[in-house]
């Protein structure tokens, strides 16, 4: 799994101009899923994101999570984090996981972030046309992947 993770003050989803989902202060997280991710990836990843010490303490120090926050979460699917760009200008997605298993890890995905925050996660629409909108706070932008666990 490969997650854009992005620190917002708020952020929303559209699909065919229609607010799918919106949070306030959180986390908008892009989650790209591959053939070769399972359970472990998701437990792994998602205890990373809410335990993440990005949101800011009383002296300015980003030394917060969502949790200590009480933050939201915006989870929007997005297979393209899984191009490959090696040969020539048109990326290759043949990492990306078929859509079936993609939007069964995205869902398990989606209810262990519930799980961990006590907080229903606004999600977008797997497999739609989605236009997203945000307010970068910081800005504050990590990447992650599961397979190099950095």
């Amino acid at each position: 799994m490969r997650v854009v993770i992005q620190r917002v003050t708020q952020a929303s989803v559209e699909v065919e101009g229609k607010v799918v989902g919106q949070i306030n202060q959180g986390l908008l997280v892009l989650l790209g899923i591959e053939d070769a991710d399972d359970h472990s990836d998701i437990n792994w990843l998602a205890n990373k994101i809410v335990n993440l010490r990005i949101f800011d303490d009383q002296d300015k120090v980003m030394n917060k999570s969502l949790l200590d926050n009480q933050g939201e979460v915006l989870l929007v699917s997005q297979f393209t984090l899984h191009a490959m760009t090696k040969k020539g200008n048109r990326p290759s997605y043949i990492r990306a996981a078929k859509p079936e298993f993609a939007n069964k890890l995205y869902q398990e995905f989606a209810s262990e972030l519930h799980r961990l925050t006590n907080k229903i996660p606004q999600m977008g629409v797997f497999g739609a046309d989605m236009a997203v909108s945000l307010l970068n706070d910081g800005p504050v932008t990590i990447i992650i992947d599961t397979k190099d666990k950095q």
